[in-house]
C-alpha cells in the first residue's frame, strides 16, 4: 500500500524524529522507494553578483547538511532512496513532488523551522496535509 514514502525535512528536531518514523515505516511495510526531500526557499535576483553567488552557496550548504543528517536519522533500508533539493515554498515543493513521484505517503514533522507557527501544527505541515494527494503521517 505504502510502496513510495515521501519524507520531507526541514533540519528541525521533528524532522529528524519523522525521518526515524519514516525509515521504520518503509521497513515494516516493504517499501520500494524511499525519497528524501529538503526544500529551501527562493533567493531573491535583486541582490545581484556577488552576493548571489554567496546566498546560493550557502543554501546549498545548509540542504547538503540538513540531508545528511536525514539519511543518518534514516540508516540503511531495503528499497532505493532517492535525495531531492527543491527551491520553493516548502509545502509547495513537497506537494509538487509527491505528484510527481507519484508517492503512496508523506511523512513530515508536526513543527519545522518557519517563521510563522501554527496553534497545533507549522503553517507548512497544514498545508500539506490540506492538500496533499496520498495520506500524511505527521510526526511529533
Amino acid at each position: 500500500m505504502f510502496e513510495k514514502v515521501l519524507l520531507a525535512v526541514d533540519g528541525s528536531d521533528h524532522a529528524l524524529h519523522a525521518a526515524g518514523v519514516a525509515a521504520d515505516l518503509a521497513r515494516t511495510l516493504n517499501a520500494t522507494e524511499f525519497r528524501i526531500v529538503v526544500a529551501y526557499d527562493f533567493i531573491p535576483s535583486y541582490l545581484g553578483e556577488p552576493n548571489m553567488q554567496f546566498a546560493i552557496d550557502a543554501r546549498m550548504k545548509a540542504a547538503k547538511s540538513i540531508l545528511e543528517s536525514a539519511v543518518d536519522a534514516v540508516g540503511k533500508l531495503p528499497c532505493e532512496i532517492h535525495t531531492e533539493f527543491i527551491e520553493g515554498s516548502a509545502a509547495e515543493a513537497i506537494l509538487e513532488v509527491a505528484v510527481t513521484r507519484e508517492s503512496n505517503l508523506i511523512v513530515m514533522g508536526s513543527r519545522g523551522l518557519g517563521t510563522l507557527a501554527g496553534l497545533v501544527l507549522g503553517s507548512t505541515s497544514q498545508k500539506v496535509v490540506a492538500h496533499a494527494p496520498c495520506p500524511v503521517l505527521i510526526v511529533r
